[in-house]
């Protein structure tokens, strides 16, 4: 962001000012112009760091910064853990549904197994269930009537 055009601004309205004060007005405002220079500048990062914090704590855990880059500000993006998945293309067309496989007594009844996978695998059980846009247990439990 360059700043440069709004501290033109700022010498040339000071100037303006100091005109109408005579030799001893402008001689003044040419001494005042670095010093307001540099506490214009400092004002404005001051207010850009502060909206960046504000933007930051709506965006989390996604985050805004600023930083200098000569005597320009410039805004750093930081996207969250998550942004890269939340752009991806939408899943594919769920496959149809294999039969159930019959079991012993009442069909619709279920029972609940426990098991432990190790993370990786467990995160790529995960992936392949949200790419149908499933839950993981359902999935599993497609997963395990296909291989019955």
């Amino acid at each position: 962001m360059d700043l440069t055009p709004y501290v033109d601004d700022l010498r040339h309205e000071l100037a303006a000012a100091a005109a109408t004060g005579g030799e001893e007005a402008r001689e003044l405002a040419e001494r005042l112009t670095a010093p307001l220079e540099s506490a214009a500048r400092l004002t404005v990062l001051n207010t850009l760091s502060a909206a960046m914090d504000e933007i930051t704590g709506e965006l989390a855990p996604a985050s805004v910064h600023v930083r200098m880059r000569g005597l320009d500000p410039e805004f750093v993006v930081t996207p969250g853990p998550f942004a890269a998945a939340d752009v991806r293309e939408p899943a594919p067309t769920p496959a149809p549904v294999p039969p159930r496989v019959p079991t012993d007594g009442d069909d619709a009844a279920t029972a609940r197994v426990n098991f432990r996978l190790p993370a990786p695998l467990k995160t790529r059980v995960e992936e392949a269930a949200g790419h149908e846009g499933l839950s993981a247990n359902a999935w599993l439990v497609r997963a395990v009537t296909a291989a019955l």
